[in-house]
């Protein structure tokens, strides 16, 4: 059995075909920062049960679009739907219960220790009738559990290796509880070791816990093959959205990369492997 698994087709495939509710629907969305626009015109649906890896050179708009979807960035003009409700018309508190993001490089404060660092992801559930309880300590005991840093506790972040610290991280979203979760390049600055390890963690969580997650990642090979569906973009729009088999084609790498490879399959999983041709080799 391989890591790739079937969810059906996607984008307007998926809305011919698919009963399916849309988790995250991004409705032809222009986003930009003051009169810089990044992403123009742009659609995409998020189905439940799925991992969505986004892909496409630097500046293509991949974390514009994440911060959209998460409400950490409101559309010049368009939509962004959670559950079939606009994002931004639903109160901050009741999107952190359904939604987790973890931002690019997120830095903890100086000191702040694992298990206070995973705690703050309990603060949408807090309020001034209701303050830590037993159900609190449960769900943050269970996310160190699932990251497997439990004995990291009292240990302060900065003091981690950047594969532990990156767990703590995916710790405190765990704790929020929620069911959806958008990653912006979770594997960033980790070794090839340690990146195959926190996406086989993001893997756990999809297949084990019915997480649905959305990510944004450079390296194509692991997007492959930790992915349901891939997202090519390149200059703030979708030009391949799909199964990774139908992304990630020579075609595409030269179009949205300028890359020259082949693509064959991956030895271990069968996913499509990208093997650059270079100037070193013949074709």
């Amino acid at each position: 059995m391989t890591l790739q698994s079937a969810h059906g087709a996607y984008l307007a495939d998926a809305r011919a075909a698919s009963e399916a509710p849309v988790r995250l629907r991004a409705e032809n969305v222009r986003l930009g920062y003051g009169d810089h626009v990044v992403v123009e015109g742009l659609d995409l649906d998020v189905l439940p049960g799925t991992v969505t890896a986004v892909i496409g050179p630097n500046g293509c708009g991949k974390s514009t679009l994440l911060r959209a979807l998460g409400r950490l960035l409101n559309p010049i003009s368009g939509l962004v739907l959670l559950d079939g409700k606009r994002i931004d018309k639903t109160p901050t508190r009741q999107v952190a219960k359904v939604l987790g993001i973890l931002p690019q490089s997120p830095i903890a404060p100086e000191g702040l220790t694992v298990g206070d660092l995973v705690s703050r992801g309990r603060h949408p559930h807090q309020a001034w009738y209701r303050q830590w309880s037993s159900d609190d300590e449960e769900a943050v005991a269970e996310a160190l559990d699932w990251t497997g840093i439990g004995d990291l506790a009292d240990r302060p972040v900065d003091e981690l290796s950047g594969g532990q610290r990156q767990r703590a991280w995916i710790s405190m979203a765990l704790a929020q509880g929620t069911d959806l979760l958008l990653l912006d390049e979770p594997t960033t600055f980790l070794d090839l070791a340690h990146q195959v390890d926190v996406l086989e963690l993001i893997r756990r969580l999809h297949t084990e816990a019915g997480r649905t997650v959305v990510m944004v990642l450079h390296d194509l090979n692991l997007a492959a093959r930790y992915a349901d569906h891939l997202v090519a973009m390149r200059d703030g729009k979708i030009v391949a959205a799909g199964d990774p088999s139908d992304v990630i084609t020579a075609p595409m790498l030269q179009d949205v990369f300028g890359l020259r490879a082949h693509v064959i399959p991956d030895p271990v999983t069968q996913t499509p492997m990208v093997v650059p041709i270079g100037g070193h080799a013949s074709e």
